[in-house]
């Protein structure tokens, strides 16, 4: 099926996919370079239309088949899309199941939308990942070649080109970051993590977990898991997340 597509401010043209059906809205939002045809958006979609859910998936500038070019975005570009997609399209009453950097712009959104916002779920959340998992990892000629030449191109572990890491991308991050003070959401959230995962540590949910001003918060923990957390019963368990806030 062909994406619909909303234009946006600064010609940017945002790709996606809604499924109608009664409230509240579950959005789901991808992680870094990766878009909205994976395996968790699909399962997700899948779910929600067999119980006549609205949903909604999108892609991010410079991720899939929305415009502009990845290496010119930032967390707070791709908050601003997730911003004007969800307040555009979505409903009064919504669900964010955010995954990876997903997870991290959903708790950014979340913050700002309010009471539009009934509840979240994350997938191998990685807040904070430009500072935690990017520039505090790379090595003393890394960072001077990032600092100097503007981008490092990471090496992939899932057999895909190296990801370009801009210097932008770096220090505009540092205007996001959220694991270092109270997280002020009163909403639910569900949270799954991989304790094998070798891109976001699952320290970092923990971490989530403990700042939250909410007390409704759980945490699952797949000892096998890795990052992807894309196995069946995984996905399983994600929609099983989802369905017990929507109860």
């Amino acid at each position: 099926m062909q994406p619909s597509f909303l234009s946006l401010s600064g010609n940017r043209r945002i790709a996606y996919h809604l499924s109608e059906g009664k409230l509240p809205c579950v959005i789901f939002m991808g992680g870094f370079k990766s878009d909205m045809q994976g395996g968790k958006a699909m399962a997700l979609e899948a779910f929600c239309k067999a119980r006549k859910q609205r949903f909604l998936r999108f892609d991010y500038t410079g991720h899939g088949e929305s415009s502009g070019r990845f290496e010119d975005g930032t967390i707070g570009s791709w908050k601003q899309d997730a911003l004007e997609v969800i307040q555009t399209l979505a409903a009064d009453k919504n669900i964010l199941v955010g995954s990876s950097m997903g997870a991290w712009l959903a708790l950014l959104v979340a913050r700002e939308l309010g009471d539009k916002i009934r509840g979240l779920v994350t997938v191998a959340a990685a807040a904070d990942f430009t500072e935690r998992c990017i520039w505090q990892r790379l090595s003393e000629n890394d960072r001077k070649k990032l600092m100097e030449e503007g981008v490092y191109h990471a090496p992939s572990c899932y057999g895909n080109d190296p990801y370009p890491i801009t210097r932008v991308l770096v220090e505009e991050g540092r205007n996001h970051l959220l694991l270092d003070a109270p997280i002020a959401l009163d909403i639910p959230v569900r949270m799954l993590h991989g304790m094998r995962d070798a891109d976001v540590p699952w320290q970092t949910s923990q971490t989530i977990l403990e700042i939250l001003h909410s007390d409704d918060v759980e945490l699952h923990l797949i000892k096998n898991g890795c990052h992807r957390l894309s196995e069946p019963d995984q996905l399983a368990l994600m929609c099983h997340m989802v369905s017990g806030l929507l109860s």
